[in-house]
């Protein structure tokens, strides 16, 4: 199994954000995808830069004024605010109504829904080439691999449509999903990230061919809140095709295995040809962010689960924060996907 990265996908270097009414260390770091990296080649995976595939794919799923909006975001708002302040949006609409401001800051509330996804001077770079890795991840699939891994950093699955959240600014997983229904009519995107694939759902909410699943605590209670409830089932052609499992915050590994095994059934009952994994280590017991109890040999136990479904995947990392099991759970799940799947 190939792995994807490109080291530009560091310079995304946020250093604070709001939370629970504070300024708070941002948690999303370039450390996270190092970490990573270093352990993918310490097991002797392939590690490839990805090519440039432009905005195309990105804009088959996202709003095009949303994406045309990042380039040159960071650039305008030190232009307007000065070197020293933090480029965090401080207003919002509310609810969607009304029309873009052309004011920096306005566009930023317009566009970007959280204190979670402060610009910096790298991050469209980053952002861009997180996307251009998983899309080319996506390609090694379509090219006939059974699977592939996307290194990506800044993560995506809270990205929706039209906006940033949750630390994301493209939904990866949902690019991957789309690019390869050019090849396979039935798709399952599945995320075990602890968060709810808030973006993903609602990109995929009314889609037939794409059939979305997300492992979550209830969004009521826990971040991200919102979107991700269980009688959020999809609407139209994406009616039955959404379907959200939600755990109790301290689940067990039993827990989590049981709730990815309902994913499971109704993936196969879909007749997926084709699988996207929005892939998260913060499952984990030490996790900064945890809310479950997952260890390594969970990790390594979902893996086979996933890889039992025989099917083409793309691996797309999500969320999995600077604490101490990072490198060993990545480890454990990666290195039993590959051997299942090779």
């Amino acid at each position: 199994m190939k792995a994807f990265f490109d080291e530009r996908q560091l310079r995304h270097a946020p250093t604070f954000y709001f939370r629970r009414g504070a300024a708070m260390p941002h948690q999303e770091q370039p450390q996270r995808a190092e970490i990573l990296r270093d352990m993918l080649a310490g097991e002797g995976f392939e590690i490839a830069k990805p090519r440039d595939h432009g905005l195309d794919p990105v804009k088959a799923v996202h709003n095009t004024d949303y994406v045309d909006f990042l380039p040159t975001a960071h650039a305008r708002f030190v232009e307007s605010a000065g070197t020293e302040a933090l480029a965090i949006p401080t207003m919002h609409p509310g609810r969607r109504r009304g029309k873009e401001p052309k004011d920096i800051h306005g566009q930023m509330g317009w566009w970007m829904t959280d204190t979670s996804t402060p610009l910096t001077e790298g991050t469209w770079e980053a952002v861009y080439w997180s996307a251009q890795t998983a899309i080319e991840a996506a390609e090694e699939v379509l090219s006939g691999a059974k699977s592939a891994y996307a290194l990506c950093r800044p993560p995506g699955h809270h990205a929706m449509r039209d906006c940033s959240n949750g630390f994301c600014f493209f939904n990866n997983a949902c690019v991957v999903a789309n690019h390869l229904t050019s090849k396979f009519k039935k798709v399952a995107l599945i995320d075990v990230d602890v968060h709810t694939g808030n973006g993903s759902l609602d990109i995929l909410y009314e889609r037939g061919d794409i059939f979305f699943c997300s492992l979550h605590p209830d969004p009521a209670t826990y971040p991200t809140f919102y979107l991700g409830h269980a009688d959020e089932t999809g609407e139209g052609e994406g009616a039955g095709k959404s379907l959200n499992v939600l755990l109790q915050q301290g689940a067990s590994e039993d827990d989590v295995m049981a709730a990815l095994d309902k994913g499971l059934a109704a993936i196969k009952d879909f007749g997926a040809e084709a699988l996207v994994v929005s892939l998260g280590f913060d499952m984990a017991a030490d996790d900064p962010l945890a809310a479950v109890n997952v260890y390594p040999e969970g990790f390594a136990e979902m893996a086979r689960r996933l890889a039992a479904l025989n099917i083409p995947t793309v691996l797309v990392q999500e969320g999995g924060y600077l604490g101490p099991s990072l490198a060993d759970n990545a480890k454990s799940f990666l290195t039993t996907f590959r051997e299942a799947t090779a």
